[in-house]
């Protein structure tokens, strides 16, 4: 079996391939490795055969649907996942076959009602259901203390003690460990009595994950992250520079607007010399009563550069060619002391 763990903080993510066939599989991938993971599997002239999802991630953003869009492939999730985006439901005890390497689905609820975990030859991969040296949390949407207690004692740890675990997440740089290493030591596990297991769970009163109204929605849904939206704006648009900007202010370039798309009471209280309020929110409804010449050199600029990414692509796609978003924001020109002026435009 080939095999790769890619770390991302925390997040634990996996490349399995037979060398045989040339197949493989990627679980849990994280959102801002999809390159990383092609790469990987060029590198060793494996093709992408299955994106696989342990669970739906409450805690960081899955790569599923974006992956298996690039490789053609399809998603894989247990039955109990409401995700829109899977293609390949698998209950407990199917087998999903990568070539000659087999990946045994067991059903293993507890952290969320869709958790699985996969057998491959020498390892488990354990989701959030097992963690090295603890488990996964039980009071995020459709958790169950009683349910992860069955699955741990009555299936994972009934598994062969010598089988490596590979869980999504750790956050102490330990790559792996075993089922008998965790059985003697994990201090979740010391507690074996149900009842007991079921108080100590209900009572961890944890923090609540980064992002995870935003991540539930996204993996949940196979919609698009904020960082995603971002992301596909900039390689739609080209940047220019504060010192170019600036240079440029101060020399009068009759073919430039500086669009600035914050609030009106952003602008009023300071913007750059010239420019001109038009904020996203209205820019497709007033875009051709402001901006009627389409051939026009367009600056975008807000506060931080990023609204200005959006209002730029989006000028972009409605025909205005030229239109380029301020590398940086507001904040920064400030910063480096460039020149501001209070109030409207005449």
């Amino acid at each position: 079996m080939l095999f790769e763990q890619i770390a991302t903080g925390g997040c634990q993510s996996y490349l399995v391939g037979c060398r045989e066939t040339c197949a493989a599989a990627v679980i849990d991938p994280e959102a801002s490795q999809v390159d990383r993971y092609l790469a990987l599997a060029a590198r060793d002239g494996l093709r992408i055969r299955y994106v696989i999802d342990t669970h739906t991630h409450a805690d960081h953003f899955s790569a599923s649907r974006q992956l298996a869009q690039e490789v053609h492939a399809p998603v894989v999730m247990h039955r109990a996942s409401t995700a829109p985006m899977v293609d390949m439901h698998v209950d407990d005890g199917d087998m999903v076959v990568v070539g000659r390497l087999r990946l045994q689905v067991l059903h293993t609820p507890g952290h969320t009602r869709d958790s699985m975990s996969l057998v491959a030859e020498d390892r488990v991969f354990t989701g959030d259901t097992l963690l090295i040296g603890g488990t996964g949390r039980t009071d995020l949407p459709t958790g169950d203390s009683g349910a992860l207690y069955d699955s741990l004692f009555g299936k994972l740890l009934k598994l062969d003690p010598a089988l490596l675990v590979f869980p999504a997440h750790d956050y102490r740089g330990r790559g792996h460990s075993t089922l008998a290493a965790e059985i003697a030591d994990n201090p979740r596990l010391q507690v074996r009595e149900r009842d007991a297991f079921i108080a100590m769970m209900d009572s961890l009163n944890l923090g609540m994950p980064t992002h995870i109204t935003e991540a539930l929605r996204t993996n949940l849904s196979g919609g698009k992250t904020v960082a995603q939206m971002l992301a596909e704006a900039a390689s739609l648009v080209p940047f220019m520079s504060m010192a170019q900007l600036k240079a440029r202010v101060e020399q009068g370039d009759p073919d430039l607007i500086v669009l600035d798309v914050r609030e009106r009471e952003a602008y009023q209280a300071a913007h750059i010399p010239g420019a001109q309020l038009l904020p996203r929110g209205q820019l497709e409804l007033r875009v051709n009563q402001d901006l009627p010449d389409p051939t026009r050199r367009i600056v975008t600029c807000c506060e931080l550069g990023r609204i200005s990414t959006l209002a730029a692509a989006t000028l972009r796609q409605m025909g205005f060619q030229r239109a380029v978003a301020l590398d940086g924001g507001m904040q920064a020109w400030r910063e480096a002391g460039y020149p501001t002026r209070p109030g409207a435009e005449p």
